[in-house]
């Protein structure tokens, strides 16, 4: 009776080790398990971030027409081509006919992500529409990005297609190209339209600028989720750059500028757009029209006193959705409508 309680209690303290070693080995797989996951959950955080960082510094589109998917009218290009510019082959299309307009898209965008705008525009005119480079369909060189560079490329395109004047109008990356052109070719502008872009580094908030600064290959992957990279995968001639045009964005995004000087100089009638939720700071809109000549007086009764410059601030938009807003069209067509003012 006594051996067989011992055995019992042997048998029992065995089966207690027994039980403790499964508890233990499941709250090891529970811990391994949670681990994992938080793990997990910090790399989506990480990828969360710098998506955020890309939308942040403005080159992450996201709403459905600049992801290609126009929402209602559309244009089917007249021509489409390259241009051989200083040893790029420059993608272009055209639509529409009568004054010409160079239409120039954002950052990590292209001719693919003008949505809207561009078939509006092209009902009554002749509008011009070009990748930048290392953009949509073109191919990227060996040289750096700079913004000088795409806006001699602009000359250079005007001039392949034979075009001694046009209206140019860019939005983000691509209004500080249309900018550039404007003070490094004023010949070959018309007019200018400015949309969400400020003319020197310091307009935009400082949170901007240090998501700026975060840019370049190390958002190429987090990014292929993006409406940017599905255009540029299937258009650009070498999807495998991806990643070098995110390094050569964040070398030019990191570039201080200041263009006040030359924007002073400009002859041309100039509109900016902006939002009223902008990434650029508003007194800084306030100092670019003041630049342009407009905003120092009273414009008058009879509007005698009213500069060649136009401020328009359209109301609950953003940098990121200004671009897809039904109000823009409405907004520059007037301007890009009415005569040139006379020469004095």
């Amino acid at each position: 009776m006594f051996e067989r309680k011992i055995s019992k209690l042997e048998w029992g303290g065995q089966e207690s080790k027994e039980s403790g070693a499964r508890r233990v080995a499941k709250h090891a797989n529970k811990m391994s398990h949670d681990m994992k996951n938080i793990l997990i959950n910090r790399s989506q955080k990480r990828w969360q971030r710098r998506i955020a960082t890309a939308i942040a510094a403005g080159i992450i589109l996201t709403t459905p027409s600049t992801a290609g998917e126009k929402s209602g009218a559309s244009s089917i290009a007249l021509r489409t081509g390259y241009a051989p510019v200083d040893g790029l082959n420059l993608y272009y299309e055209v639509h529409g006919s009568g004054e010409p307009l160079i239409l120039l898209h954002g950052g990590l965008a292209s001719t693919e992500m003008l949505g809207d705008v561009l078939p509006a525009l092209a009902k009554t005119r002749q509008v011009i529409a070009t990748d930048l480079q290392a953009h949509g369909r073109t191919a990227d060189i060996d040289r750096p990005m700079t913004i000088e560079a795409m806006a001699d490329d602009i000359a250079g395109l005007m001039k392949y297609l034979g075009i001694p004047k046009a209206d140019i109008m860019g939005y983000s990356l691509g209004a500080a190209v249309a900018l550039q052109t404007t003070i490094r070719h004023p010949e070959l502008v018309r007019k200018l339209v400015v949309v969400s872009e400020p003319y020197k580094r310091e307009g935009w908030y400082p949170d901007v600028l240090a998501a700026m600064s975060q840019v370049g290959p190390s958002l190429a992957e987090p990014m292929k989720q993006s409406p940017n990279y599905k255009v540029y995968s299937h258009s650009a001639p070498r999807p495998q750059d991806w990643p070098v045009l995110l390094t050569k964005m964040g070398a030019l995004l990191r570039q201080p500028y200041d263009w006040s000087k030359g924007v002073a100089l400009i002859k041309a009638p100039t509109m900016l757009v902006f939002a009223d939720a902008d990434a650029v700071r508003p007194e800084h809109m306030i100092e670019f029209f003041q630049l342009l000549g407009g905003g120092k007086k009273d414009g008058g009764l009879d509007g005698s006193g009213i500069s060649n410059a136009r401020l328009a601030i359209l109301p609950g938009l953003t940098h990121y959705n200004i671009f897809s807003s039904p109000a823009l069209v409405p907004t520059v067509t007037p301007f890009l409508d009415v005569p040139m003012p006379e020469t004095k």
